[in-house]
């Protein structure tokens, strides 16, 4: 089997985001990289759960990871009655798919898939870890070649020689603009915010753009105004952890903010994904709110004095009115018409189907 992640940049390959091998899950942990090349290893799925509430992985990379801790779970629970394995693995799939509140919808598409596939094995006789780890690659080729599919109509909006900023790290759709505007030859500049205060932009989305061979700047998360009007800035673009489907984009905090720079100074945001079923509308979301503490240091060095309080909402929430377009592997749509997405028979990113257009 071909896999999609085949060209991408050292931290989008499949074994360096999550893997699963003989009783343990090893992470790349994200919170170092690309400093340091070290991997958390869970030796059982509570630890996984753990490791995901902690940020070791972030942006897609939780996805990955709570499928290959549904691996692990299968083996801690391998020895137990059918009916006990059954019983096990979807208290697991429950732990796993809230590490992290505003995106459990998301997660139990993952966790409930694995936990179909462990019960499907487990009817045959089968090893159920390495059933959901066979599994994983084959959702995560549908996954990345969806997200390929984005590319291609994002990087359509994107002039020859253009300059975009990105917003922290959006995983996938980072690797796979960057191998379509390589191979159509356009050769942009990236201006990449910090994205405080686990410097996701910095390490990650930096990081994945130089090992793929573009231009990339760094700019502190107060710089966006100045930089989009210096450097003429063509598209914002930025991927999401829920697309309501009232239009409402949640994203790492400050994507908002630069959505407002951007609408002010003419230039569109696109923000890449699918709509998200689970949230018809804004309503449904559960902001997770951090500990304020790490605002007030960088990357563990204390910035603040003692008995300073600081303030940490993960993400933000970015009105349909500021976004230019959802670029989902159907198109182009604009964020008061998601319904269409699925009416046009659409499953999402984290479905299995793939439909091809």
């Amino acid at each position: 089997m071909e896999r999609a992640d085949k060209g991408l940049a050292f931290m989008l390959q499949y074994e360096n985001v999550a893997w699963y091998d003989s009783g343990e899950v090893r992470i790349l942990d994200r919170r170092v990289y690309p400093r340091k090349v070290e991997f958390v290893v869970c030796k059982r799925h509570e630890e996984v759960a753990q490791a995901i509430t902690d940020m070791v992985t972030q942006s897609a990379g939780p996805y990955t990871a709570a499928a290959m801790g549904m691996a692990l779970a299968a083996h801690e629970c391998r020895n137990m009655t059918q009916e006990e394995q059954f019983a096990y693995l979807e208290k697991a799939s429950h732990t796993i798919s809230h590490a992290r509140p505003t995106t459990v919808e998301r997660m139990k598409l993952v966790t409930e898939g694995s936990l179909a596939v462990a019960k499907q094995a487990i009817l045959q006789g089968v090893d159920a870890s390495q059933a959901i780890v066979d599994d994983t690659v084959v959702s995560n080729n549908i996954r990345y070649n969806k997200i390929g599919r984005m590319a291609g109509y994002l990087v359509d909006m994107f002039p020859d020689n253009g300059a975009v900023m990105t917003q922290c790290f959006g995983e996938t759709i980072v690797g796979q603009m960057l191998r379509v505007a390589r191979e159509r030859g356009k050769n942009i500049r990236l201006f990449c915010p910090e994205t405080r205060p686990y410097f996701q932009g910095a390490r990650l989305t930096a990081t994945v753009c130089h090992d793929m061979g573009f231009d990339v700047t760094v700019i502190t998360d107060n710089m966006p105004a100045f930089v989009m009007q210096k450097e003429k800035i063509d598209v914002f673009t930025s991927a999401a952890d829920v697309i309501c489907l009232d239009g409402h984009v949640v994203n790492k905090v400050g994507t908002f903010q630069i959505a407002i720079v951007a609408k002010y100074m003419g230039i569109p945001y696109f923000v890449t994904g699918a709509p998200d079923k689970g949230h018809p509308t804004v309503d449904t979301i559960n902001i997770e709110m951090r500990d304020p503490d790490f605002v007030l240091q960088a990357m563990g060095v204390k910035t603040a004095a003692d008995g300073v309080k600081g303030y940490y909402p993960s993400f933000d929430v970015t009105p349909p009115h500021l976004v230019s377009g959802v670029v989902s592997d159907a198109g182009i749509l604009s964020p008061y018409d998601l319904h269409r997405y699925f009416a046009s028979g659409f499953e999402g990113e984290y479905t299995k189907k793939d439909l091809c257009v």
